[in-house]
């Protein structure tokens, strides 16, 4: 199901702190990046923090900017984005200013969660998710039901911790301020736990009057068929490299990159790559690397394409070659349509051979936008 794009946003402090222990909040950004984090709210469709910042800091969560609510409303919008908490037991203050400033409101939380708060009275629409808080439930919610598209996330530590430890954050930005806290017992970003392998991948750096704001993807792929933000990332990535293909009226224009467990690019490649009139991407790519190469077997291929099951340029399809080089995980946008092959099902094959096989069909478009020629009717 299609997520909101998942923006993780927070400030900490030179040792990781979000905050003191003191009675009032540190305030760790600067004036000027205050600002960009008002301009960051107004081009969101939601903001989420969880019940327990509600508790510690009684937020409004507004755009304070008049202009910049004034742009929303000129564009259709909501003078302000939805607010949404979570909230496993539904115990939260009525009086808390979350609830009485800005536009709509969301609580999130379990069935009983759910009677305790609506038992509150509380100024919001309580949404149950079912016994436990199931963090994908809430984003297919938003998207479906409410039409989330992007998502702000301003913590806390907790919140932020459990959407990156379930590959479903698209993007941290994380301001760093020049200071210590030195406090063992102060909160910090994020707990301890199971992350992603490897390497964020650093998109940008700003410096902001005395902090510096970092922007992160992160970049390891899924396992199994449930997928992550990078999954994402990585086969939007091969549907841009479609678009390199030289044109051809006799076979698709497909882009596909192969990326080991641990967010590490192994290769890539594209239809008609180089000199060879008749490669195919999967196949461009896989020739890159040594057979040998153990972070195969591990390792996850995007194709903007679902792999070949049947050619008659070369004596083995992409899909024999992707079960050949053993890769257990294939993440696809389309599936192949008649126009040269009837009934292709590359990922039949695959999936019947083990390989576990994911179609996001959100990137779908995007996939086909270089075969128009040969697809319209």
């Amino acid at each position: 199901m299609p997520y909101p794009y998942v923006l993780l946003s927070a400030a900490v402090s030179l040792d990781g702190c979000l905050d003191d222990t003191g009675p009032e909040r540190l305030l760790l950004s600067s004036p000027a990046d205050f600002d960009r984090v008002d301009e960051v709210r107004a081009s969101v469709d939601a903001i989420l923090i969880g019940a327990g910042t509600i508790r510690a800091d009684n937020p409004r969560l507004l755009v304070n900017s008049p202009e910049r609510r004034a742009a929303r409303v000129a564009q259709g919008r909501a003078e302000y984005p939805l607010k949404v908490t979570v909230s496993g037991s539904g115990d939260l203050d009525p009086a808390a200013r979350f609830w009485h400033t800005g536009g709509d409101k969301l609580l999130a939380t379990t069935d009983k969660g759910a009677e305790r708060a609506r038992a509150l009275g509380l100024a919001a629409d309580v949404v149950p998710l079912g016994p436990d808080l199931d963090w994908r439930r809430l984003l297919e919610h938003l998207h479906d039901e409410r039409g989330v598209r992007r998502l702000m996330v301003e913590g806390g530590g907790t919140v932020h911790t459990q959407l990156l430890q379930q590959g479903l954050a698209d993007e941290l930005q994380l301001v760093l301020a020049p200071l210590f806290v030195g406090d063992p017992d102060a909160p910090r970003l994020f707990g301890p736990g199971a992350y992603q392998d490897g390497r964020l991948r650093l998109v940008e750096t700003r410096r902001i009057e005395d902090v510096v704001l970092m922007r992160y993807e992160p970049t390891a792929p899924g396992t199994g068929t449930q997928p992550t933000a990078a999954d994402h990332h990585w086969l939007a990535l091969a549907c841009e490299l479609a678009d390199r293909c030289p044109p051809s009226r006799t076979a698709f224009s497909v882009g596909a990159v192969i990326v080991a467990a641990d967010g590490t690019e192994l290769a890539r490649g594209h239809s008609r790559e180089g000199e060879d009139p008749v490669v195919h991407a999967e196949e461009a790519a896989l020739a890159k690397l040594d057979p040998a190469d153990e972070r195969l077997r591990s390792a996850t291929v995007y194709s903007s394409l679902e792999p070949c099951v049947r050619r008659a340029s070369r004596p083995k399809p992409c899909a024999r070659l992707i079960l050949d080089a053993g890769v257990g995980r294939v993440v696809t946008a389309w599936r192949e349509p008649d126009t040269f092959v009837a009934d292709a099902d590359g990922s039949g094959l695959l999936a019947s051979q083990g390989v576990d096989v994911i179609v996001l069909p959100e990137h779908e478009e995007q996939a086909k936008a270089p075969n128009r020629h040969l697809t319209a009717s």
